[in-house]
């Protein structure tokens, strides 16, 4: 009778998770990693998000820049070749984002901004072109108000008035949305300038420096688009609900500009293994879905949290920009990031998505 009794309750259970299964049927174009970084030093659940440095002269020594949120370690800058070059230890990182030309010092940088998690704040570092490691920039701990502790962030650089921002979350659903600008002695400060909302967990966002957009990923509900200037207004427009082409949660997102005016918003469907591509245009209409699988040498990516994408030429291996993927089961050793040729999606997805390696992100006005 015992037996029976445990054979029925597995099955009970068996078949509620299969009815909570959710099953979208749009095609899925198939992708394969050319790259993969290397694993991650602790084995849990660290790697987080990425994004790409370009190099102002030699894109070939361009970096991806992984977080690390686990540990002591928050960063991991890698070569394109995914060999690890250095390390920032300095606070668990769960997300990264960067920005070109920020004015520091009388110079012009690309400056890097981490959620850093150990420290409850945003740590703010500039690229050093001649070793392409990260140099520690803030001026102070800033006293950010996420009572809950910071997860996602992001930047935004507003082509309308030349300023900079960081934009962080937290779990309650608040966001916060921070100008960073030199304080006048080559170190980098900031003020709150506007909080925003959603009804739960937030995590990934990014921002649309031309077209003035911020997007932020409910994880559990849906993909959501404020206006990123912050004297906007808090109204946030639905752009897509759990269930229509992404499965929950809804992490990673980036865009890909093909011009000053079109491009995609591409975000991670980690419910189903999947990259939900939309217009960044208009109403960030779909347009298809793709998946990154095994090939050869190379796993494919499961379980995706961040990502990042450019169209910009990276040298031989990646002539046409790059799309780089936090994987959550690595086949072999801890998780790392893999990152696939931007050709080989723009080709798989029907019809075919742009190409335009001529467009600079380097150079946003």
């Amino acid at each position: 009778m015992k037996a029976l009794l445990t054979f029925a309750v597995l099955l009970m259970l068996l078949l509620m998770a299969c009815s909570q299964k959710v099953i979208i049927t749009d095609p899925v174009a198939s992708v394969y990693a050319t790259m993969e970084t290397a694993p991650v030093p602790i084995n849990a659940d660290a790697a987080d998000d990425p994004c790409i440095w370009i190099h102002p002269t030699d894109p070939s020594l361009s970096t991806i820049i992984g977080t690390h949120k686990e540990g002591t370690i928050g960063l991991l800058i890698y070569d394109l070749e995914g060999n690890e070059l250095s390390q920032i230890a300095e606070g668990r990182m769960n997300n990264v984002d960067i920005r070109y030309n920020f004015p520091l010092g009388g110079d012009s940088v690309a400056l890097v901004t981490g959620g850093n998690r150990t420290e409850n704040t945003i740590s703010i570092y500039k690229v050093n072109v001649e070793t392409r490691a990260l140099e520690n920039v803030a001026a102070r701990k800033l006293p950010i108000g996420l009572d809950d502790g910071i997860y996602g962030s992001c930047m935004y650089y507003s082509v309308k008035t030349g300023k900079f921002y960081a934009i962080i979350n937290e779990k309650t659903g608040k966001i916060e949305q921070w100008e960073l600008f030199d304080n006048g002695s080559g170190k980098v400060d900031g003020k709150l300038v506007r909080t925003l909302y959603v009804d739960s967990k937030p995590e990934g966002c990014v921002a649309d420096d031309i077209l003035a957009k911020l997007y932020v990923g409910e994880e559990n509900e849906a993909l959501w688009k404020f206006e990123a200037e912050p004297d906007a207004g808090v109204e946030k427009t639905l752009v897509e609900a759990k269930n229509t082409h992404f499965v929950e949660d809804i992490e990673g997102l980036s865009i890909f500009y093909a011009d000053r005016e079109t491009g995609y918003l591409i975000a991670s469907s980690q419910g189903n293994n999947t990259f939900c591509v939309y217009t960044r245009e208009g109403d960030n209409s779909w347009i298809g879905t793709f998946q990154v699988i095994a090939g050869e040498s190379i796993d494919g990516t499961e379980h995706t949290d961040g990502l990042d994408v450019t169209n910009f030429p990276l040298g031989d291996a990646f002539p046409s920009g790059m799309f780089v993927a936090m994987d959550g089961i690595n086949d072999v050793g801890n998780q790392n990031y893999k990152a696939v040729p931007w050709e080989a999606i723009a080709k798989g997805i029907s019809p075919e998505l742009k190409f335009n390696t001529t467009w600079d992100p380097r150079i946003v006005k």
